[in-house]
């Protein structure tokens, strides 16, 4: 596992975003998982800029989300596929027809199906970027005593509602299950990138960055099984979870 700690956590988005500008440099028709986080979201703008910029070309790109809420229409401001549209999508040359968000209205095995077919269908993951949640979640993979390795409803976890709160008028509104890759779908992918900022992540990544334990109560610890994943932090953060000092 690589660790890259950069300055603040814009120096962090922009880092990110090259690693996505090299990867479709080098191969056009990459296949890229995109999260809708927060903490990702600042990514995209950097992405925009490079293809205004003509230094990269998402004509032939293809895109998986890793998820998305059960019950919320893609209009609605607060569904994934509606960010995605108006974070990025819209913004650069991307065949919206290779972007796949899942729908949360759909019949749930249908959509299950599907998932797995834009998953599986042509070839795997490039690269899957990731966000991780205040409790260890990684896509909506919650902490369990044991974890799904397949594309899966979720049930998300008190934590995660608090968290998502801030983007909705009240905490009753935020939707209580998901549509999710399951952690052994992110594992497949070639090349994972997880960027983290924040307090509220201090003790999770520490569970990731400073020890060699692997725990289901903490999703995301399982990257460090993976052969290719780098995580970029910033420096704030990588002092207070006790990476440098």
């Amino acid at each position: 596992m690589k660790v890259v700690v950069t300055k603040n956590y814009e120096e962090s988005c922009k880092f990110v975003a090259k690693e996505i500008i090299d990867l479709v440099n080098s191969i056009p028709d990459a296949k890229i998982g995109l999260a809708t986080g927060g903490t990702a979201q600042n990514v995209y703008p950097h992405l925009i800029k490079a293809y205004e910029d003509k230094k990269v070309d998402f004509k032939n790109v293809s895109t998986i989300n890793l998820d998305e809420y059960i019950g919320i229409d893609p209009e609605n401001p607060l569904s994934y596929r509606y960010c995605m549209d108006n974070w990025f999508f819209n913004h650069v040359n991307i065949d919206k027809a290779n972007t796949y968000v899942p729908c949360g209205l759909n019949d749930i095995e249908s959509e299950i199906k599907t998932f797995n077919e834009k998953l599986y269908g042509d070839k795997l993951l490039d690269f899957q970027l990731l966000g991780i949640g205040v409790n260890g979640h990684i896509g909506f993979n919650e902490p369990h005593d044991s974890l799904t390795a397949g594309v899966h409803i979720e049930n998300l976890d008190e934590s995660t509602i608090k968290a998502n709160s801030r983007f909705f008028d009240s905490p009753d509104d935020v939707p209580r299950k998901s549509i999710t890759m399951g952690v052994g779908d992110i594992m497949k992918a070639a090349k994972i990138v997880l960027i983290a900022t924040g307090d509220n992540k201090v003790e999770v990544m520490k569970a990731l960055l400073m020890n060699d334990y692997v725990t289901t109560k903490i999703p995301a610890t399982i990257l460090k099984l993976h052969r290719d994943v780098t995580i970029v932090i910033d420096e704030d953060l990588a002092k207070k979870a006790g990476y440098v000092k």
